[in-house]
């Protein structure tokens, strides 16, 4: 077991006039008038306090692999830098569900930790492979793929409130975790600086294989009964092969979130696009792949200005080179206003635009 070094000692970095070039995957290039960075609690309560004291806005950011900067920001952006993965304890009562605690620190590289418990022999969170992004910021936005998502994992986080600088434990069950949403997007907004997110992995439940081309990927691969490193070694190899590299080509994965619709809309479309892909919700909703109505719209691939649709996955939109963020929007807005036109569906970005 890995030594816990959530609570490590660091120093904190405080920086004027900072660029956030290499602090967002699209790779724009703007810049904050202040940034901090904080390396274990009570570097966060000083940040709060400083935070409470100038009065100014601020941004709080992961890595950056959900964020669209559209201009420089006026203000302090603030940023984890808390590593450490750790295996904290296992439910021993026989009446509860059999399982293990996994706390790690909020800066920690969300894909280290799925690779770390995977390497333990826990497969909970292997659907979850490579997607881009820290640990906090997945607690902030329920990251999700491949039929699973991370908010059905976290049983707490630990945090300090901004307006008082407590140190406080919030729960899973008061985050109204839903898809790709809680309540930290919502009114909970810039009141908490998280330290740390505690996952319970269930030991009893099985691997899911049944969720868009996985289970025909293992069988190109010839496996039958995939182990959990061989479930994440054919996810890595999926989403390598439609997604690009923000090291190569800026982007945040997808942009667009599919957008849930009431099941007689879905109906309407199916007769009018025989094959259309649909996950059930309920009894009475179906999820559309955004990415589908976008490529039916004639954009995968298409290139206006700097900023483009990615060639193999319609729902990543990408900087060409050098584009700006206000590209990326008007982009942006000529897909939505074309689904709409086409299917009648709104969607909307994933993607936090500031």
């Amino acid at each position: 077991m890995e030594t816990d070094k959530t609570g490590g000692v660091g120093e904190m970095k405080d920086c004027l006039n900072y660029s956030l070039k290499n602090h967002n995957t699209f790779g724009i290039d703007a810049q904050c008038d202040r940034f901090l960075e904080y390396s274990n609690v009570q570097e966060a309560q000083q940040v709060a306090a400083i935070l409470r004291s100038s009065g100014c806005p601020f941004l709080i950011i992961g890595s950056g692999s959900n964020l669209l900067l559209t201009k420089n920001f006026e203000g302090i952006v603030v940023h984890s830098a808390i590593k450490g993965i750790a295996c904290t304890a296992s439910s021993a009562d026989s009446s509860s569900e059999k399982g293990v605690y996994i706390a790690c620190g909020s800066g920690e590289t969300w894909d280290d930790v799925v690779d770390w418990c995977t390497s333990q022999g826990y497969g909970n969170l292997v659907n979850l492979s490579l997607i881009p992004g820290e640990v906090g910021a997945s607690a902030v936005q329920n990251i999700g793929a491949y039929g699973s998502e991370v908010g059905t994992y976290i049983s707490a986080i630990h945090a300090v409130e901004v307006s008082s600088g407590n140190v406080v434990t919030i729960l899973s069950d008061d985050c109204e975790y839903g898809y790709r949403s809680s309540r930290f997007k919502h009114e909970w907004r810039n009141r908490y600086l998280i330290t740390s997110v505690v996952y319970f992995l269930p030991t009893s439940e099985p691997l899911h294989v049944d969720y868009g081309n996985i289970r025909e990927e293992l069988r190109l691969r010839h496996i039958e009964q995939p182990t959990a490193a061989d479930l994440r070694q054919t996810i890595i190899h999926i989403r390598n092969a439609k997604l690009p590299d923000p090291k190569t080509e800026g982007n945040a994965g997808s942009f667009f979130m599919n957008p849930v619709v009431p099941k007689e809309k879905y109906l309407e479309l199916a007769a009018l696009y025989p094959g259309m892909p649909h996950y059930t919700v309920d009894a009475s909703h179906e999820k559309i792949p955004a990415g589908w109505m976008i490529e039916q719209c004639g954009w995968k691939g298409r290139t206006i200005g700097r900023a483009g649709v990615h060639d193999k996955q319609a729902l990543v939109l990408v900087n060409r080179g050098g584009a700006s963020g206000s590209e990326i929007v008007s982009l942006c807005e000529a897909i939505r206003q074309d689904v709409f036109s086409r299917f009648g569906i709104e969607i909307f970005p994933e993607v936090n635009i500031v």
